[in-house]
């Protein structure tokens, strides 16, 4: 009988897989309905961006991105819009400086497509026209934050 000694080389290969994709929070807020629904004015809206990440245990990680969505009319709030879009990544046997950059770019730009859902989808059934969301270059706001986070340990 032949002996079968391949070490399961799967496990010192690079792995990346999505686990769950899911909204983590999301809220909408109408304060001066219905009294701004009969105002014509167009409004100004106001986008927010932020993404975090934690390692929930070993090689999987949960990565989240959060959009705030404002529109006003003069110092009047149409709606309040945010949405968390997480997700659990499983990322294994990769260089650390490769890991960063999956969390801080691969990672939002899968969930961003999600978010921008979500947003949309609220605004519409708070009433309002849909909000859609430009794409999000990840990798150039990746840069910008370890550019300035370079710069702050820098003074310290």
């Amino acid at each position: 009988m032949a002996e079968n000694n391949a070490a399961p080389e799967q496990t010192t290969q690079p792995a990346f897989s999505i686990e769950k994709i899911y909204v983590k929070d999301a809220s909408l807020e109408i304060p001066n309905a219905p009294q701004i629904f009969t105002d014509r004015t167009q409004p100004q809206v106001n986008i927010e961006l932020a993404n975090r990440a934690q390692e929930l245990e070993s090689g999987f990680f949960e990565v989240a991105i959060k959009v705030t969505v404002t529109s006003k009319i003069a110092d009047k709030t149409l709606f309040l819009v945010e949405v968390e879009q997480a997700g659990i990544f499983q990322i294994r046997n990769v260089p650390d400086e490769n890991l960063d950059m999956i969390i801080g770019i691969t990672c939002p730009n899968i969930l961003f497509p999600y978010a921008r859902e979500s947003v949309s989808d609220l605004v519409v059934r708070g009433g309002f026209m849909p909000v859609l969301l430009n794409p999000i270059n990840f990798e150039a706001l990746y840069a910008q934050q370890k550019e300035q986070a370079e710069a702050a340990a820098a003074k310290h």
